[in-house]
Order: C-alpha cells, then sequence, then structure tokens
C-alpha cells in the first residue's frame, strides 16, 4: 500500500471522527462527505495500482519472466 493510500484513509477517518464529534448538523455533514470523498480516492488508487500490477504480472509472463 503506498503512502498516499494510507494518506487518504487517515484523512477519511479523521473526518468520520470530526464528523462524529460535532453538535452542528451542518458540520457533521460536511466532515461526511468529506470522508466520503477521501475514502473514494483511496479506493480508487488501490484500485489502480492493483490493475497496473496484474498488467506487470501479466507482461512479466508473456516475457518468461
Amino acid at each position: 500500500m503506498s503512502a498516499t493510500i494510507e494518506f487518504y484513509v487517515a484523512q477519511a477517518e479523521k473526518c468520520t471522527a470530526e464528523a462524529e464529534a460535532s453538535a452542528l448538523t451542518q458540520v457533521r455533514d460536511r466532515n461526511l462527505r468529506a470522508a466520503a470523498a477521501w475514502q473514494a480516492m483511496a479506493d480508487k488508487l488501490l484500485h489502480t495500482e492493483q490493475l497496473r500490477a496484474e498488467k506487470n504480472a501479466a507482461m512479466a509472463a508473456a516475457h518468461g519472466g
């Protein structure tokens, strides 16, 4: 897992914690939206890295490596 994915996940967790701690509806909603956005970025990057690894493995196998 790259540091970027870890950063995105940490940000999502931070926003979720801030949402849970907030008594204000607007602040809670804003933090939940931000958490969802951070998590989506982490998920997308993880998926991209998995596809890249699969592609590299396929290329290595095709070239006898």
